[in-house]
């Protein structure tokens, strides 16, 4: 795997990257497969090989609502199994035939306390990550109150 092709792996050389596709594996996957689910404890982080994943997550008890559709190599999700209180944020299933690149949660710990380097860059970029999303969220939610604000003046 290409560190360039996922967010992830940024700034990583090429000997760190042996170390991290060491200790992951490729699995298929098939349209309808259940990966994860919201509030599960998070055992992996999962990289798109090929095919689409869609996140999703629970509104009320029957009703999922779609977050995105993940499906440009290099995707990455499951990525809250690297943080506090390793329980996955989202429901995950495949929607096209395709394969992940799949990393145990527990190996990746290991491999990044022993090689701080890389558990350093996997964060910083986990973090930098996590703020963009954040702030694409800021945008969404300011532009539905306008949306909210306009209608109730109307």
């Amino acid at each position: 795997m290409d560190s360039s092709s996922t967010y992830l792996f940024r700034g990583l050389g090429e000997s760190q990257m042996r170390k991290v596709t060491a200790i992951g594996k490729e699995v298929s996957m098939r349209k309808g497969q259940q990966i994860f689910k919201e509030g599960q404890e998070a055992n992996g982080v999962y990289i798109v090989k090929k095919g689409a994943v869609e996140l999703m997550t629970f509104v009320e008890k029957d009703f999922e609502l779609p977050i995105s559709i993940l499906r440009d190599p290099g995707d990455v999700f499951g990525s809250s199994a690297l943080v506090p209180p390793y329980q996955y944020s989202l429901s995950a299933h495949c929607v096209e035939d395709g394969s992940l690149f799949c990393m145990e949660t527990a190996a990746l710990r290991k491999l990044a306390s022993e090689d701080r380097d890389i558990g350093y860059r996997i964060m910083t970029n986990l973090a930098a990550h996590f703020l963009a999303r954040l702030k694409e969220t800021r945008q969404e939610v300011k532009i539905h109150f306008k949306t909210l604000l306009s209608s109730t003046r109307s």
